[in-house]
């Protein structure tokens, strides 16, 4: 079965503002040591196991330019443009349907844009896992996270150690993200795993199943593959996707699909969630600082602090994230990252604040 991939690039990634913004948003970035941004890292990532010209990207049509700016090599073709953002369902519906109409049938690899792998190698080698799974049956794969602590901010993916398939086995059920607790206990059974949302499985297997799970999106999405390569294509595909109900794909079929694999990974995933994953993930200086860009920083420690451009001195401050944008800073104690969101809101109420999202 021909291999290939969608990866999902349209999020906003408002986590990462000021440097994240509307019109550059998180993919689209830099994050790590590395001068890839997190898109370039994600194509270069299964290129080992995928051809260039079998890779898609979902993005929103915005983004369109962007993507060809950073993947020069990627068929223009193969950039599917989203007219609104509707979640994960109908985005991976739409990639299927575009899939469908240039392949027979595919297996399927479906990836976030923005997420980060330490063990390349391994993480292949789970993806041919996966591959021979979604080829053995009708079946649903989805990448386990071996959980090495109480995550409260991922869902959790429930499976039956006494069901293997391959290297892989049958899962029980999905679950929300818990509280701490609850978190804690889920470790503790060995038995629950964080959810990645990656995805394996044949196009004509994820299209029967949201056929059989959201009738209503698939038969919009249907009209839209009706009219793939014709003149018509633009303004039917923005007429139609934006009326599809926002959902994800984990609610909308995941939860109620049959023959659900997962496969238990341990290639060091992380899903670069807020400013604190640049820990995890670059190199800190002896006061443990990290810092990307022009910086000079004295007796400063425990701090995040990243520049587009101008210089960033710090001066006897400990503990807080410092971030140079093109037009505004922020600055934010490590504690409250997950309150950026916060100040975003405060500046859609304002319309002389809006240039800065």
């Amino acid at each position: 079965m021909k291999k290939t991939a969608l990866i999902m690039a349209g999020g906003k990634g408002e986590r990462f503002w000021p440097q994240s913004r509307t019109a550059l948003p998180k993919q689209f970035l830099a994050l790590t040591d590395s001068a890839l941004s997190m898109l370039q890292l994600t194509v270069e990532r299964i290129l080992p196991i995928i051809d260039m010209e079998d890779i898609f990207i979902v993005t929103n049509s915005d983004y369109k330019n962007l993507v060809r700016r950073q993947l020069p090599d990627l068929p223009e073709h193969n950039i599917i443009c989203e007219p609104a953002g509707r979640n994960t369902a109908p985005c991976i519906g739409l990639g299927a349907m575009y899939l469908s109409k240039k392949y027979t049938d595919a297996t399927m690899f479906v990836l976030p844009a923005d997420h980060l792998i330490k063990d390349q190698n391994m993480f292949l080698q789970v993806m041919e896992d996966a591959y021979m799974i979604a080829n053995s049956d009708f079946n649903l794969v989805t990448l386990g996270i071996t959980p090495n602590y109480p995550e409260t901010g991922y869902g959790y993916i429930k499976y039956n150690c006494s069901a293997p398939l391959l290297k892989g086995y049958a899962v029980d059920n999905f679950v929300e993200k818990p509280n701490f607790s609850l978190a804690a206990e889920y470790i503790a059974d060995g038995s629950y795993l964080w959810n990645s949302g990656i995805f394996i499985w044949n196009v004509s297997t994820i299209l029967e199943n949201m056929k059989r799970f959201i009738p209503d999106t698939y038969n919009k999405l249907l009209v839209i593959r009706e009219a793939i390569a014709t003149p018509d294509e633009k303004n039917i595909l923005n007429n139609i996707f934006t009326s599809c109900k926002s959902e994800s794909i984990d609610y909308a079929v995941m939860e109620h699909a049959d023959n659900i694999y997962t496969i238990p990974g341990n290639f060091g995933w992380d899903d670069v969630g807020s400013w604190l994953a640049l820990e995890r993930h670059n190199v800190k200086d002896a006061s443990e600082n990290i810092k990307k860009g022009n910086i000079i920083s004295l007796d400063t420690r425990n701090c995040i602090i990243s520049s587009d451009n101008r210089l960033i001195a710090t001066l006897g401050v400990k503990d807080l994230i410092i971030v140079d944008g093109e037009d505004s800073v922020l600055i934010c104690a490590k504690d409250r990252c997950n309150s950026i969101k916060d100040v975003l809101n405060q500046l859609k109420s304002d319309e002389s604040y809006l240039k800065y999202l």
